[in-house]
């Protein structure tokens, strides 16, 4: 049996909607003084890294970007790694970045890494959105959202050009 693959991303199309989330998210927060991006690694870090770039090029806002690290395949022991380590996010406005959003699950567990602080605000960025959630758990901010079956599997290549997000 073979599988097919459908480009539902391109380049150009992902560069375009990354820059279309960098300016909601500056809309959203321009009267904060920092932004702060945690980006799940790896692909999440990497598109945190992406519109952070794009930020820097549109806002006077201070951009600081963190790798958080969730254990996908055991979420639950609840070990999460932030670096740089921070100890405090009080009164900041964090969001949580990742490439796609499916189950909710790796969002949620990354979420849950900032609930014990006293943050402005929480939003979430990806950039597919499945909407085969089993959690409560929504994207505030995404540049696709992509009717798949459970079947379907989307491939985010953003490591280097040309990016693309492909279902196979």
């Amino acid at each position: 049996m073979t599988t097919t693959s459908t480009e539902v991303l391109n380049h150009q199309q992902i560069e375009d909607r990354i820059k279309r989330m960098a300016w909601q998210i500056y809309e959203t927060h321009q009267d904060d003084a920092e932004i702060i991006l945690a980006g799940i690694v790896n692909k999440g870090y990497r598109l945190a890294e992406l519109i952070a770039e794009q930020l820097q090029n549109i806002c006077p806002l201070k951009i600081s970007l963190y790798r958080l690290k969730v254990d996908k395949k055991n979420p639950l022991n609840g070990i999460t790694e932030l670096s740089p380590a921070r100890e405090s996010f009080e009164d900041t406005s964090v969001i949580v970045v990742d490439d796609v959003l499916n189950t909710g699950s790796t969002l949620i567990y990354g979420v849950k890494h900032f609930l014990d602080h006293k943050v402005k605000q929480l939003k979430t960025v990806v950039l597919v959105d499945r909407n085969h959630k089993n959690f409560p758990v929504k994207a505030d901010f995404k540049g696709l959202s992509l009717s798949t079956n459970l079947m379907e599997h989307v491939e985010v290549n953003l490591k280097e050009a040309p990016f693309t997000v492909v279902v196979s």
